[in-house]
């Protein structure tokens, strides 16, 4: 059986880790999944991947948020400012997630057209912080807060910031026995405070994991680089959906 027979047999969830800049790869798993017809019965992002995977939730297809991200400039969310927890004050990210979410007319969690969760991190609680429910926008600027790039999050007494502080893989809020599609990006930071471990399975869940690597470093000052990511992904996706399981 390959992965793209397994996957069309039975519902299944989308989990899309963290990753920096890690959006363009998304979106190249999306589009290779919408091209196939297989679509997850709910999804569920960190930082990147709430990105990718909470537009694509609320209506964006996979061609928009290429378009999208293309057509992204440096312009679009850098505001730096005296740094206070973080490099950018991220008005201008809200601003530009805002007008995304605009022309899907999508303004809660609930109201996604694919049940969708953001995974955040709660500094003053130190636990991952799933969010099911609420502010849509909100969910996806939490998760996506990258500790002193953007300036943390305050929301209902809590102190939000990137959901992969605690949970890059996003497998959290996985169940047990939830049959899962775990789209995971390596870290290729330098300096960690501990090893990149890359998942071969999701614990308790009937999970197959496709791992991208060697991407195209991206970031603010090489977005360039984005298509090429975005490329990459899709054609890895491709092959490996027709390999066997």
């Amino acid at each position: 059986m390959t992965r793209r027979e397994w996957l069309a047999r039975e519902p299944f969830t989308l989990v899309l880790s963290a990753g920096f800049f890690g959006f363009f790869a998304h979106t190249g798993l999306l589009a290779a999944l919408e091209r196939e017809g297989l679509v997850p019965r709910r999804v569920v992002g960190v930082s990147a991947g709430a990105l990718a995977g909470g537009l694509w939730a609320s209506g964006l297809s996979a061609a928009d948020l290429q378009s999208e991200l293309f057509a992204l400039r440096r312009g679009d969310f850098w505001d730096p400012a005296v740094p206070l927890g973080g490099l950018l004050r991220g008005r201008k990210f809200a601003e530009k997630l805002a007008d995304l979410l605009a022309r899907t007319g999508v303004t809660a969690i609930e109201q996604c057209r694919v049940p969708f969760v953001a995974v955040a991190h709660d500094v003053l609680g130190r636990r991952t912080l799933p969010m099911h429910a609420g502010d849509l926008a909100l969910a996806i600027r939490a998760s996506c807060t990258v500790p002193f790039m953007f300036r943390p999050i305050w929301s209902d007494g809590r102190l939000l910031v990137d959901g992969g502080v605690s949970d890059r893989a996003g497998t959290s809020v996985v169940a047990d026995g939830e049959r899962v599609l775990l789209h995971y990006l390596p870290s290729r930071r330098r300096l960690r405070t501990s090893p990149d471990v890359i998942p071969s399975a999701v614990p308790g869940a009937d999970a197959i994991v496709m791992v991208t690597r060697d991407l195209p470093k991206v970031g603010p000052f090489a977005l360039d680089r984005g298509p090429h990511a975005l490329a990459h992904a899709h054609d890895h996706a491709a092959r490996w959906l027709g390999e066997r399981v």
